[in-house]
């Protein structure tokens, strides 16, 4: 049988794994529902494998990549989960105190794909901290569908407890230069968007296709946002307008980027949402917001 391609798979399938990777079903009603699309010469194993993420094949910076000294810290965050690990990297060649980019994962803990950002953030001249909100519960499982399980078992306001005590963790440390933003992916979006409501100080922001903050909490923000939006993604689009209305009547700087057809998740290279020109561009826009913003 011929390999997969993402055109070969109707809208339908993302929108169902979109909901099943958000927990508005178990993974029993997913699994009937995706069997609806196993017609012809695609079978439901074959479906099911090409939706789901490769690891293996898909790591941009590896983890013993020569440029960088990467490994797994300690740090504590007393009003979440007491002690937590990240991946701290940062490039060998450093010669000075850089910047920092604190990497916040999606709703599974800190998978290998999250670890890859983090390892390229560093390779763009600052030292970055990949927590794992999983640590109180044994850390990343290993895979993604019990990392969701095991996440959904922890209170997200202690979580973004977790990732202000990261921050803090990288703003004062010895080799960052005290100018820390934050980048996150779905729910790693909304800490990004929380994380800028709650830290004042905070260098940049910038959310990845992640849930908006309330009007009474968005008030507050004081670090300029750079919005990354996926266009079929009417789960959190719905809350943009609102938003976007709230920061342009407050006069908090932002600018908002919607990719055209694609989905949540575009910028994850693990799964068929990937988008890579989508993915590409909105990387270039958020180092570049970085530099900006935390360098200048």
């Amino acid at each position: 049988m011929k390999a997969l391609k993402k055109e070969d798979i109707s809208q339908e399938v993302f929108d169902l794994y979109d909901d099943y990777a958000h927990n508005k079903m178990d993974r029993k009603e997913f699994l009937q529902r995706l069997s609806l699309y196993a017609v012809g010469a695609i079978t439901l194993p074959a479906l099911l494998s090409f939706i789901s993420p490769n690891y293996v094949d898909t790591i941009m910076v590896q983890p013993n990549d020569p440029r960088l000294k990467s490994e797994m810290i300690d740090y504590d965050s007393p009003n979440g989960g007491k002690k937590m690990n990240g991946l701290f990297s940062i490039s060998i060649d450093a010669k000075e105190k850089l910047p920092g980019i604190l990497v916040v994962h999606e709703n599974r803990g800190l998978n290998p794909y999250i670890e890859d950002v983090g390892r390229r953030a560093a390779l763009e001249g600052f030292v970055s901290l990949a927590p794992d909100a999983l640590t109180p519960l044994g850390g990343y499982p290993g895979n993604d569908d019990e990392g969701r399980a095991m996440q959904k078992k922890r209170d997200r306001n202690e979580m973004l407890e977790d990732f202000i005590a990261g921050y803090n963790y990288l703003k004062s440390h010895k080799d960052c230069n005290g100018k820390v933003g934050v980048v996150g992916f779905c729910f790693g979006g909304w800490i990004s968007n929380m994380l800028a409501v709650k830290l004042p100080d905070l260098g940049a922001a910038v959310p990845y296709y992640g849930r908006q903050p309330e009007k009474e909490d968005a008030i507050k923000i004081k670090a300029p946002l750079l919005l990354q939006y996926a266009s079929l993604d009417k789960r959190v689009n719905e809350g943009w307008p609102d938003f976007e209305k709230v920061l342009k009547e407050n006069n908090i700087e932002h600018e908002a980027h919607f990719y055209a057809n694609v989905n949540h998740g575009f910028h994850n290279n693990t799964t068929p949402r990937f988008d890579k020109e989508s993915a590409d561009l909105s990387w270039e826009r958020t180092i570049a917001f970085f530099n900006k913003h935390l360098k200048e």
